[in-house]
């Protein structure tokens, strides 16, 4: 482990992220934003690195009024790679 690892701190940036992509899910593009933003503050480990900028580009998306598309989504799964995430990206992008 890192030191100083906080394991609690880190789960709430899972947590953050899991908010970000629901919210992307649901239309609410400012909520994507604010949860990514989060998820990259609380990260240790480097695994949120480039989200905020992937949902900062995907919101765009949605405040232009088009929806998105599964080169989208995939964008999300490549920057996040596989995990306890992916699986979520799958059911929203259906």
């Amino acid at each position: 482990m890192h030191e100083g690892f906080d394991g609690q701190k880190q789960r709430r940036a899972v947590t953050a992220a899991e908010q970000s992509l629901r919210a992307l899910g649901a239309g609410s593009p400012d909520k994507a934003r604010a949860g990514a933003a989060k998820a990259a503050d609380l990260d240790q480990i480097g695994i949120y690195a480039d989200f905020a900028d992937a949902v900062a580009l995907l919101a765009n998306t949605l405040e232009e009024g088009r929806t998105i598309d599964d080169a989208g989504w995939d964008t999300l799964v490549t920057t996040l790679g596989l995990g306890p995430l992916s699986g979520l990206i799958d059911e929203l992008r259906s």
